[in-house]
């Protein structure tokens, strides 16, 4: 995490960036950066699940803003360091490309597979709000587990489970089942580092400050309104389910640059084909998330 080089996957690219640019990237701290963002993120979600009551989530969100003293400054915290660590680890992880080849292959695996679980504690923070959002997006969830052959009722039943059993599922998953398995696929890299608030006061103040910017997203149901949008980094996969089926959309879809991502380490004789394919993956999910945004 310390001194982390940023490039765009190759040093020997065709096209380097502005020496004093790189230098400049190459000077943060990204990895450091992000576990400031966990941090924060944790300590204020602990005060805000200990309001939260999954048998009436809708409730529970909106008194937050209105009821419960500084509620809706905990709830921002929680949102935006929460989202701003999400956005660290990727930065990181496109940091440390260069140097996949110093990893194992199976730490280096973990490493990976970090990303969708944390991705996993961000989605179930949106369903937890219960509101037109939330609803949708765990609907969503829940066709596209279920449309795996064989284990789609298990694994749904295991991650999600809303339809059967309301949010409980998905708290108890969102406050320490997906934590504890992030934790564990993580730790081997994170104990080699330590960090702290006061080692970058600035930017714990800046997060701070989130608790004063406008509250965390909340979209109540509206009549009438046909088409919702789905959190930011879900917006692609909603535009492609449009067009295909659950299954290759909202599976194999996101799976292929997963296993792209496991087997992306330079001495892979499969390095450059790989690197194209994810560059390639990228942009169209950009495309795609531009196209929902138009909508």
């Amino acid at each position: 995490m310390r001194g982390d080089t940023l490039s765009p996957f190759d040093n020997n690219s065709k096209f380097p960036m502005n020496t004093l640019f790189k230098e400049k990237m190459e000077s943060i701290k990204w990895g450091e950066w992000s576990l400031i963002a966990l941090f924060i993120s944790v300590l204020s979600g602990v005060l805000v699940a200990f309001q939260y009551n999954p048998a009436t989530p809708l409730y529970s969100a909106s008194s937050l803003d209105v009821l419960v003293p500084f509620g809706a400054s905990f709830r921002a915290l929680h949102f935006y360091s929460s989202q701003l660590f999400f956005l660290l680890i990727l930065v990181h992880l496109w940091a440390i490309l260069d140097r996949a080849d110093t990893y194992g292959r199976w730490q280096w695996i973990r490493l990976i597979a970090t990303l969708p679980v944390a991705l996993l504690i961000l989605f179930t923070g949106y369903i937890l709000r219960a509101d037109s959002t939330g609803s949708s997006a765990g609907l969503i969830a829940e066709n596209i587990i279920s449309a795996i052959p064989g284990i789609g009722t298990t694994l749904n039943d295991l991650l999600f489970s809303i339809t059967d059993d309301g949010m409980k599922r998905v708290y108890i998953n969102h406050v320490l089942g997906f934590g504890i398995v992030w934790g564990i696929l993580a730790w081997e890299h994170l104990r080699k580092y330590r960090t702290s608030f006061r080692h970058h006061p600035l930017l714990t103040a800046l997060i701070l400050l989130c608790c004063l910017l406008p509250t965390a997203p909340f979209e109540p149901e509206k009549l009438g309104v046909f088409h919702i949008a789905g959190p930011w980094f879900f917006l692609g996969l909603q535009e492609l389910l449009r067009f295909l089926p659950p299954l290759l959309a909202g599976v194999l879809f996101p799976t292929t640059l997963l296993l792209a991502l496991f087997f992306l380490q330079k001495h892979n004789r499969y390095y450059p084909q790989l690197r194209t394919f994810i560059l390639g993956w990228l942009g169209l999910y950009t495309l795609l998330t531009a196209i929902a945004l138009c909508r």
